[in-house]
């Protein structure tokens, strides 16, 4: 697949238009979570102004009191357009999609269809916590392939996964997190075709959440799990949800691979009620008229990614950390530094920054916090200044 890389787009980076009183009028989670003495750098919300064609077109249908019942295909032809310029995927096939509230809870759908009551459902640990509740609440049974020493799936311990969890003749879905959250690793396309033959081999589906592809690294190259060979049986979900920052304006879009489009007829038609209207419509604007915007919030994290890094070196050396290749998120190893299991409660008590507690991300987050890099150089720096002044 030929792709085409992020360029300068000449728009100014949206992660330095805001100012921190600015940021605190807000009234989302991030921002009222927490004491206002405390610097919130941790939830996957960004600190940026909407991109301007979003604002229009969600104002437009206000304006018209197009507030009604989502309706259409814009929001997957959007989608389709989207994927063939920037990773070179034109594949997506949009009578193939059907329109989900969000990428969690459209996970939960393609898992009813794919497995039952009491299967096991594998996610490569350590991974996006909501994996595990929503998992377990749909009464299906989390089993962990933890990832290598890498950060990367280790094919053979997914291999053994595989095989104990359709011991007996039982069902069994992978839950694959591709860009992977918290890591930021992206995986390659031979790894995604050699996770697509495991599975092929022992019957497992693969139900893949990939919420962060656009928001790839200079140099890093997304490739959708459909587009691989093998993966013809796949379900996937996209949004534009994380690279616009849009998580209030509920929409995302389940895909069906070609083997898989049977499945994806059985979901039920009222799910399609759950998306926002206006979700869709703002999710559509972004995809086709919001990539100047995304280019240049795409540039504004590589430099903050070479910051932080630097940060860390220099005020932090006993921090292991290795910078994503996708997403906005830093995984960061804080094991040296003997505060325990949960560093983040330490840095949020002695420093007044809330970073998040590697801990519910499963095996392997122990020791590990989570630092959210969508916002200002200032503010990564002073929250870096606060977890120094925590040590202190």
């Amino acid at each position: 697949m030929k792709r085409i890389p992020h360029d300068p787009s000449g728009e100014p980076d949206p992660l330095r238009a805001l100012t921190l009183d600015q940021l605190r009028r807000r009234t989302s989670m991030k921002w009222r979570t927490y004491p206002a003495d405390v610097l919130p750098l941790w939830v996957a919300e960004m600190d940026v102004p909407l991109a301007e064609p979003v604002v229009r077109a969600v104002t437009d249908a206000l304006a018209l009191g197009d507030t009604g019942y989502p309706a259409g295909t814009a929001y997957a032809e959007a989608l389709a357009a989207f994927a063939e310029k920037r990773w070179g995927w034109d594949d997506l096939a949009v009578e193939r999609t059907a329109i989900v509230p969000d990428v969690m809870l459209g996970i939960v759908e393609m898992l009813k269809l794919v497995t039952g009551p009491g299967d096991a459902v594998i996610v490569n640990s350590p991974v996006y916590p909501p994996f595990y509740h929503f998992v377990a609440h749909m009464d299906r049974r989390v089993v962990e392939a933890p990832l290598g020493a890498d950060l990367r799936i280790d094919l053979d311990v997914l291999e053994e996964t595989f095989r104990r969890a359709v011991t007996g003749g039982r069902r069994a879905a992978h839950l694959l997190c591709s860009p992977h959250n918290p890591t930021g690793t992206v995986h390659t396309a031979e790894e995604l075709s050699a996770v697509a033959a495991l599975a092929d081999r022992h019957g497992v589906r693969v139900v893949v959440d990939e919420i962060h592809a656009p928001l790839t690294a200079a140099g890093a190259g997304f490739v959708p799990y459909l587009s691989v060979p093998g993966a013809e049986n796949g379900l996937s979900l996209m949004s534009a949800s994380k690279a616009w920052n849009l998580a209030g304006l509920k929409a995302a879009l389940a895909i069906a691979g070609p083997a898989a489009a049977a499945d994806l007829a059985r979901l039920p038609e009222e799910v399609s009620h759950g998306p926002s209207h206006l979700g869709v419509i703002a999710h559509t604007a972004a995809l086709t008229d919001g990539t100047a915007w995304l280019d240049a919030l795409l540039t504004g994290l590589d430099d903050n990614r070479r910051l932080l890094a630097a940060l860390l070196a220099e005020h932090l050396p006993d921090i292991t950390h290795r910078p994503g290749e996708a997403t906005y998120l830093a995984w960061l190893d804080c094991r040296a530094l003997g505060l325990g299991d949960d560093p983040a409660e330490v840095f949020l008590e002695r420093g007044r920054v809330a970073l998040n507690s590697g801990i519910p991300f499963g095996t392997g987050g122990a020791g590990h916090v989570r630092l959210n890099l969508a916002t200002s150089p200032e503010v990564i720096t002073e929250g870096v200044r606060r977890m120094v002044a925590a040590l202190n």
